[in-house]
């Protein structure tokens, strides 16, 4: 089986090896078919183009030769003329010379005549020559105006044969191709038909089966169906589960049913469950997407681990005919499938959720230990922090002190400084008390001194 995906609806649809092979054989065939008419197109584009670029330079090269023919005839003309006006100056000049001469003398005047005559003769000479080669001139000039239509004509018949060929080349592939590929064909048809008669067979199984589901759901519900299904084996292979009608519409919307198993009490595994079923001539058909986000959101609201849509929906779709479809890629954990599948799924998710279990015990250890040890580092944490502050509190006040014992003894050294400044000042006043003298106190009092005189007389 091929997947193909729509590129407008992006519906993804698959197709048998025979179909796939006819799909592919169609879009070859008819891209082969526009790519020969494309090249067929191009080839006569390109063959108007060379013949008409051939006669676009046939007409150019005969201008140019017929411009180049009347530049000769124009020539040859002139050189006539010149030719002409020679002969008539020689001829002036001759009867001139005659007429100057007879009076010298008759021999004079024959020689003179006589060099006038060969002059005359070899200007006939020269004017019939270079007559002669203006017309070898056009001559060659028309042959090479002969032989550019020849090259010219020669060159759009080689052009015009070889696309010819090149088309004949094509078609002959086109020819080739075509016989491949029906070879092809009979070989896939031989290789498949075992596949196409099981395919079928496998149809008219399905067709059989949804005849018999819609005979059978028209009597009882899909949900009536899935619930004696499940509680006729409920007690040999679920005695703890719990499969009930979910009526809970608080959050404005409820589910089917809800499954729930248990092992030593602990809930291990949780379904929410939906229901869809229509009747062939509903004439609004629904899809199985439709009821996608509504279900991920019961199952959501209701706590559950999976969703289940348990539907009849698209009956012709290839997609849930097959099994049981996993469409995790949209929601996540949630499955479609149809009503044969039922207990299937459930048995499916119940092994594989109760294998988990014990991992899941030792992941629960594990996290008991890591809390454990996240507490004692935390605890080690906050003992160290606030050691920390209480630290950094200490230090401060200690360097608080050491700086009021420097600002001590900056205080004490400044108060021996005073003390020494006192003492140095009492010594200098001791030594002037003890250099005092009334001599030196009188000086400069004369009455004093008399004074002083009187008494120590007395």
């Amino acid at each position: 089986m091929q997947e193909i995906r729509c590129p407008k609806c992006g519906e993804v649809f698959t197709v048998d090896e025979s179909g796939y092979a006819a799909i592919v054989s169609q879009v070859r065939d008819k891209e082969f078919h526009n790519e020969l008419k494309r090249r067929e197109e191009a080839f006569e584009s390109e063959k108007k183009l060379a013949v008409a670029g051939a006669e676009a330079e046939k007409d150019k090269t005969i201008a140019a030769l017929r411009a180049e023919l009347r530049d000769l005839s124009a020539e040859k003309e002139l050189a006539v003329q010149t030719v002409n006006a020679e002969k008539d100056r020689v001829a002036g000049e001759k009867d001139a010379a005659v007429k100057l001469a007879v009076a010298d003398a008759e021999k004079e005047k024959d020689r003179e005549i006589a060099a006038l005559r060969e002059q005359l003769t070899a200007a006939d000479a020269g004017k019939q020559k270079a007559i002669a080669e203006k017309e070898t001139e056009i001559a060659r000039l028309n042959e090479r105006l002969e032989a550019g239509k020849a090259a010219s004509e020669a060159a759009v018949s080689e052009a015009v044969s070889g696309k010819l060929l090149e088309i004949e080349r094509l078609k002959a592939e086109k020819a080739n191709e075509e016989n491949q590929h029906k070879a092809e064909m009979e070989l896939l048809r031989e290789a498949h038909g075992k596949e196409i008669r099981d395919k079928d067979e496998l149809i008219g199984y399905y067709k059989d089966l949804k005849a018999k589901m819609s005979t059978k759901m028209v009597g009882e519900t899909l949900e009536q169906h899935c619930s004696i299904a499940f509680n006729s084996i409920r007690a040999t292979a679920f005695p703890d589960a719990y499969f009930e009608k979910d009526n809970d519409a608080r959050t404005g919307s409820k589910g089917d049913f809800i499954f729930r198993d248990y092992s030593d009490g602990v809930e291990y595994i949780s379904i929410m469950f939906e229901m869809k079923n229509e009747n062939d001539t509903t004439a609004t058909k629904h899809k199985n997407e439709d009821f996608f986000k509504e279900l991920d959101k019961d199952r959501n609201e209701k706590g559950c681990e999976y969703a289940v849509l348990v539907s009849l929906l698209e009956a012709d779709s290839d997609l849930y005919n097959e099994g049981i479809v996993d469409v995790s890629y949209r929601y996540p954990k949630m499955y479609v499938i149809r009503p044969q599948f039922f207990l299937a799924l459930i048995s499916l998710l119940r092994n594989a959720s109760r294998g988990a279990m014990e991992y899941k015990k030792q992941l629960a250890a594990l996290q008991n230990q890591n809390v454990d040890v996240r507490n004692f580092e935390q605890n080690l944490l906050d003992f160290q922090d606030r050691f920390g502050k209480n630290y950094h509190l200490a230090s401060e006040k200690f360097q608080n002190a050491i700086d009021e014992i420097d600002k001590t003894i900056d205080h004490l050294q400044k108060v021996k400084e005073s003390l020494i400044g006192s003492e140095r000042q009492l010594r200098l006043a001791n030594d002037k008390a003890q250099d005092l003298s009334v001599k030196k106190l009188t000086k400069n009092c004369p009455t004093v001194e008399a004074m002083f005189e009187e008494l120590k007389e007395d």
